[in-house]
């Protein structure tokens, strides 16, 4: 009889917390902040799970460079001092957080050392030694792929006080939905 309890108790905690996220991701979706990220594409075909655009980020190829360069503008090494941008070089599985400035257009940039006013703080996490922003694809319906093809950026919704962003589609270069 303990059992049963306990293995209901168990699966009632499990989809409370599932529910609970989907909440989250939903009321982001509905109140985040409209925030552009630069991609740039690769092969949008796969045998396995259909229809999709590989998506690679411009402010995640930034973030990774602030990495590779291992030194910020002062010139101190970055494992005793986090890049100007950056609260510290992650390890892998690690999330952290990227200033972040946006521009006119709403196109997040990574914050300089000398940008005195800052948006924001990005979320990412690394997986395999590249900073993740979330998602690495968009699946779209078989047989579209042409509509997608001029994908320039990936439109997200982005919660300034977590950090938290989900990408809610794809524009052209002008910013159009597609």
């Amino acid at each position: 009889m303990i059992t049963r309890v306990l293995i209901v108790l168990g699966a009632l905690i499990v989809l409370a917390s599932l529910n609970v996220s989907i909440l989250g991701k939903e009321r982001l979706k509905r109140d985040g902040q409209v925030t552009y990220l630069e991609l740039a594409p690769r092969d949008p075909r796969s045998l396995m799970q259909g229809d999709y655009m590989a998506l690679r980020f411009r402010l995640a190829q930034d973030i990774e460079s602030t990495w590779a360069s291992g030194r910020n503008e002062a010139g101190r090494d970055a494992r005793t001092a986090p890049p100007p941008a950056l609260d510290a070089a992650p390890h892998e599985g690690e999330s952290s957080f990227a200033s972040i400035v946006l521009d006119e257009q709403l196109i997040a940039h990574l914050a300089a050392a000398k940008t005195a006013t800052r948006s924001g703080r990005f979320r990412y996490r690394v997986r395999n030694n590249a900073a993740w922003l979330g998602t690495n694809a968009f699946f779209f319906e078989e047989g579209s792929e042409e509509r997608y093809r001029p994908a320039r950026y990936g439109e997200f919704r982005w919660d300034k006080d977590s950090g938290e962003a989900i990408l809610v589609g794809l524009r052209d270069q002008k910013l159009k939905p597609l």
